[in-house]
């Protein structure tokens, strides 16, 4: 049965101060989209398996929460990087490969797909510049965050008056590791060692990337918060590669969050 609600984000208190420059927001969830099987809901995530007539439909609803064409989402061919690319008109043609965007251009939305991975969403105010980013543990560790950072302030942004948010990613109790990981990140930085806790299983860990990634945010200098919300452990709210995987499911949806300075 078509699902005839409309999309319904998550805001946060954080980015929702930014309403007032023309600035917003929202963390999508399932709800609100036309998918059907494993992939119901509003799934936007064109690497997946899904129908493209149902993809397309749910990123034009997607697009016309922000009263926007679907032509206005820009969204990337996400890669685990730490790249970030500068829009600055609806996108055209092919997606390119960054797991980034930020803009100071109104009316073009930035959109980042997630499905256990960290969706963060920036936004300066003051000056009118934004961002998206996508975070894996790749992505957190290797600086993803700070990328975007300094790709808005080349834009006019300014540290001191930028905010970030992370949105709903698979936390701690969800995210177990074996020995090699746990390696990569000591190695990085020994202090890392506070991302990580004992699992039941010997030799492995639960690996927080929702600290990690605020600790990230922080450590750059800017005010970010989090919804403190894990994917995994609500199946009907969000997508999970993890709990996909997990359940021998052959595929999964992605949700989206994404971010606009509307035209005043």
């Amino acid at each position: 049965m078509r699902d005839t609600r409309p999309p319904h984000p998550l805001t946060s208190a954080l980015l929702n101060k930014g309403s007032d420059r023309g600035i917003r927001h929202g963390f999508f969830t399932r709800q609100g989209g036309v998918s059907t099987g494993i992939y119901e809901g509003l799934n936007v995530g064109v690497g997946s398996s899904d129908q493209p007539e149902h993809i397309q439909e749910n990123r034009a609803r997607v697009s016309g929460w922000f009263g926007l064409p679907a032509a206005h989402l820009a969204t990337v061919h996400q890669v685990h990087s730490p790249d970030v690319v500068v829009i600055d008109r609806p996108p055209s043609g092919e997606r390119p490969k960054a797991d980034a965007l930020v803009t100071k251009e109104p009316d073009v939305i930035l959109g980042v797909l997630t499905a256990d991975c960290g969706p963060i969403l920036f936004a300066d105010p003051e000056n009118r510049v934004i961002g998206a980013a996508h975070a894996g543990w790749k992505g957190a560790l290797y600086g993803v965050l700070e990328n975007t950072i300094a790709a808005m302030e080349r834009l006019g942004g300014q540290r001191e008056t930028m905010h970030a948010v992370l949105g709903p990613s698979i936390s701690r109790d969800s995210y177990e590791v074996g020995p090699e990981f746990v390696e990569r990140f000591l190695t990085t930085d020994a202090s890392y060692e506070r991302f990580f806790s004992p699992s039941i299983r010997e030799g492995h860990a639960m690996f927080d990337l929702q600290a990690l990634t605020l600790h990230r945010l922080e450590q750059a200098g800017i005010r970010a918060d989090h919804l403190g919300i894990c994917t995994y452990a609500d199946p009907r709210s969000f997508y999970s590669y993890r709990r996909t995987t997990h359940a021998g499911e052959p595929d999964y949806g992605r949700q989206i969050s994404a971010i606009a300075i509307m035209e005043r």
